[in-house]
């Protein structure tokens, strides 16, 4: 009669134990069931599930595998496997897979015990847990540190809702980020990235820079906080504003420009995406002037924003039509999708106003980064403590991918 059998094997790694283990089952002709393998810090965890034929060779695997296992210095436990159990593993196949990913300047015990006890208190099982960011040294001042965890889970949230509303309490109060999301073939095969400015790919908004400029300062700062965080129409509030740098002088832009701050992780994020073949795009409320000097700068493949009417050297107040507004940047997302020959559901949306939420989503991947509480909470996921290339983390990418 056959038997299933789980054997794991734990102790210090070392080239070919994989090799002489699966030598033994080959020998004693198994069937390979499941397998896995991981290694911390140099220590081997290793575990195969195996059927066993009912043959002479079949009887004595487990002994040889044993006898494998002290030459080798390695710790080895069996477990067996009714076909009862096996079948029923087998049924859980179709379930439904999501990914949580914890990212956070610093990983803690606390973080995890968070993160793991939310996901089973609605029903879901941790298959495995991976660690994407690189190696971290111990002195690594606090706000450069860059740690994330991703979580295989599997089955139905009982309540999604009420999941994503506890992830995102947690995340506040422990100042780390959560995202949950749907493990698809989706997620591996985006390949179009499109982003807000201000406040998103720089770390500023160029209309309160022109405003003190202009001597309105504190009047356009006022309008603008508003209009990001929802309170205002951004289209009413962009022609008000705008209305109050009437007679500012153009050359006021060159200096601006040239004072303008990349948000942390722009470079890196953008220099792997294109890496990975992805289209990028600027989809922005902000000025074309200064969007084009972002383009030159990060590579960016298209640049759609509002450009400024001047007569004379000077800014009229208004903009040219069609002004980048909310829909006009879902819109736009839409009509580079289809240029670009990809489904929504391959796209990737990142920006921090109440303007973005339109495009947001409708993006396969919508990001809200270090946006106001109304936009993290109606976007699909938040970033807030890390970098922008901390986007990369929820596409699966690993530090040790990266080509820099």
């Amino acid at each position: 009669m056959r038997e299933i059998v789980l054997i794991n094997i734990t102790g210090v790694d070392r080239p070919g134990l994989t090799a002489a283990i699966t030598g033994v089952l080959a020998q004693g002709g198994v069937n390979i069931l499941d397998i896995g393998q991981a290694v911390i810090h140099d220590t081997l965890s290793f575990g195969i599930l195996v059927e066993i034929p009912d043959s002479e060779q079949g009887k004595a695997v487990l002994k040889d595998i044993l006898f494998k296992g002290y030459e080798l210095e390695q710790q080895v436990r069996f477990t067996p496997v009714s076909e009862e159990d096996y079948q029923q593993w087998v049924g859980n196949q179709g379930k439904k897979r999501h990914i949580v990913t914890l990212l956070t300047r610093k990983v803690t015990a606390g973080q995890l015990q968070a993160v793991s006890s939310i996901t089973a208190k609605y029903g879901l099982n941790i298959d495995h847990i991976d660690r994407l960011s690189g190696r971290m040294p111990l002195d690594t001042p606090a706000d450069k540190g860059k740690g994330c965890i991703e979580f295989s889970v599997r089955g139905e949230a009982a309540d999604p809702q009420a999941l994503r509303a506890e992830f995102l309490s947690v995340a506040q109060a422990l100042n780390v980020d959560i995202a949950f999301q749907e493990d698809s073939l989706f997620r591996r095969n985006r390949r179009l990235a499109v982003f807000d400015m201000d406040s998103t790919l720089i770390e500023a908004e160029v209309i309160d820079e022109l405003a003190k400029a202009a001597g309105v300062g504190e009047q356009v700062s006022a309008i603008t906080e508003r209009a990001m965080a929802g309170e205002l129409d951004f289209r009413a509030s962009f022609k008000e504003r705008l209305a109050l740098l009437k007679g500012l002088d153009v050359s006021v832009l060159d200096s601006i420009g040239a004072s303008l701050r990349l948000t942390e992780g722009a470079e890196t994020l953008f220099a792997e995406l294109k890496r990975l073949g992805y289209k990028t795009a600027i989809l922005s409320g902000g000025f074309t002037y200064f969007a084009k000097q972002l383009q030159a700068k990060l590579g960016i493949d298209y640049v759609f924003a509002n450009e400024l009417e001047v007569v004379d050297g000077k800014c009229t107040g208004v903009a040219i039509e069609p002004i980048v507004d909310a829909q006009r940047k879902a819109d736009l997302l839409k009509e580079l999708a289809h240029k670009e020959g990809l489904r929504l559901e391959q796209t990737i949306a990142v920006g921090d106003g109440a303007n973005d939420l339109p495009m947001l989503a409708i993006a396969g991947l919508g990001v809200a980064f270090r946006a106001k509480p109304l936009v993290k909470q109606s976007a699909k996921q938040a970033i807030s403590t890390l970098g922008l290339d901390g986007v990369l983390y929820l596409l699966g990418f690993r530090d040790r991918d990266g080509q820099l």
